[in-house]
């Protein structure tokens, strides 16, 4: 068990031998993220977090931070990824982005006057919600139960989260030290020949982050049939309260090309946790109970 509050060091199973030419980024899963498990890559004689030098022969530790709930894990259990980079410029041209964005294949609805300001495609907070609900998220209860991580569908979502209703003003202020899920007002895409990155913060934005788990796979919302899906966003102000409004601007996409077309792209075909998904949960929790919110 990983105790709430504490910070612990754990060497991975997992060793790398890079290539001279590539280099390694991380970041933690969705699941962890979205648990509030704070994840970073630590390697031997490293100067940042979640990334390694080109060529990085060695182990690898990851240090883990609960900060909502206590966690029980397993060897064996996965709390974040590392993807791989060998150009040191990977990401879309600003022109090339630009089709794709005005095009739709890239968040939808876009903004047909954005500006697209250093190659970032921004994505907005939806404080309207779900119609019939009315629910725009989540807050995390405290002194909750422990949460064993290979468990799937298994935890009533009701004994750990308080639903969050949609106001008259379309406004959400953020306590500090609580931990909140809410999602995009767009419905984000990502062809198979890229893979993206949110980037959550922003000094001029605010005391806040909104994403922990910050990597899109290949194909991510990419079913036409289904339009696109939604990004979940792991809240938390830092330190002062902090007034969010209805389409603010919350985080900025980075969209990368990728070296080759993937085998397999993310979705149902792949058993992919989160695809075509809305407003989602961790997947250890059960569907939140709509029926018994007023």
């Amino acid at each position: 068990m990983l105790e709430f509050g504490q910070v612990y060091v754990i060497p991975l199973q997992e060793s790398l031998a890079l290539p001279g030419q590539v280099q390694g980024f991380a970041n933690p899963k969705s699941t962890t993220g979205r648990l509030d498990i704070l994840t970073r890559l630590v390697t031997d004689y490293g100067t940042t977090f979640d990334q390694t030098i080109r060529g990085y022969k060695g182990p690898l530790y990851v240090e883990v931070a609960p900060k909502t709930f206590s966690i029980v894990v397993r060897p064996g259990t996965s709390l974040n990824q590392i993807r791989f980079q060998r150009n040191t410029n990977v990401a879309l041209s600003s022109s090339i982005l630009r089709v794709r964005y005005f095009g739709d294949e890239l968040v939808l609805p876009h903004n047909p006057n954005e500006r697209l300001d250093n190659s970032l495609v921004p994505v907005t907070i939806d404080l309207r919600g779900d119609p019939d609900s009315k629910i725009i998220g989540y807050r995390a209860k405290k002194h909750t139960d422990r949460i064993d991580l290979e468990k799937v569908a298994y935890y009533d979502a009701e004994d750990y989260w308080e639903p969050i209703f949609q106001r008259k003003d379309l406004t959400l202020m953020l306590d500090p030290g609580d931990f909140y899920i809410l999602a995009t007002h767009e419905e984000v895409r990502v062809p198979p020949d890229t893979a993206a990155e949110m980037v959550p913060y922003h000094m001029r934005s605010g005391e806040y982050r909104v994403h922990y788990a910050g990597f899109f796979d290949p194909g991510f919302g990419w079913d036409r049939s289904a339009g696109g899906s939604k990004a979940v966003l792991e809240v938390r102000s830092h330190g002062v309260p902090f007034m969010l409004e209805h389409r603010q601007i919350v985080g900025w996409l980075r969209y990368d090309n990728m070296a080759a077309p993937p085998d397999h792209i993310y979705g149902a075909g792949i058993g992919s946790s989160y695809h075509s998904q809305g407003l989602a949960l961790a997947r250890q929790f059960k569907p939140y109970p709509l029926a018994r919110c007023p």
